[in-house]
């Protein structure tokens, strides 16, 4: 008898990710304690040149890449002066990568969401072709 394991039938957060033509759901849940309610980034699917990317390449930059926007930050995110001593790591607005397993996804009014704690951030950036090396030539 053949186990698979539990995870066979997971969603990677990239996977997840919808097209930005969709508007962020309003008004936004009040969002509790540590976590930070992210809007993942999809990476395009063809060039600027409308050239279709293979899905495989298409996973492999998803592998390597997984961005998000911040929409709400938790009332206790960040306030552990322990765990943060420096203050915030983001706020509400900023691009951030996170890992690719991590969180808890969610569909709120539409909208594909991922809630993570927030110390699962793992950096921020100022713009995704920083990390991802498809963005410039498939936007």
């Amino acid at each position: 008898m053949v186990m698979e394991p539990k995870m066979a039938g997971a969603i990677s957060n990239a996977d997840w990710a919808q097209d930005e033509d969709i508007a962020d759901p309003s008004p936004l849940p009040t969002i509790p304690g540590y976590r930070l309610l992210i809007r993942p980034l999809k990476v395009q699917g063809k060039t600027k040149g409308s050239i279709l990317l293979p899905d495989s390449f298409q996973d492999d930059i998803n592998y390597l890449t997984t961005v998000g926007r911040v929409l709400a930050v938790g009332d206790l995110a960040y306030r552990d002066d322990e765990k943060f001593p420096l203050g915030p790591w983001c706020q509400v607005g900023d691009l951030v990568c996170y890992g690719k397993m991590n969180g808890n996804k969610l569909r709120y009014k539409g909208v594909n969401l991922i809630m993570l704690y927030d110390d699962q951030i793992i950096m921020k950036i100022e713009d995704p072709s920083d990390v991802d090396p498809m963005f410039n030539i498939a936007s």
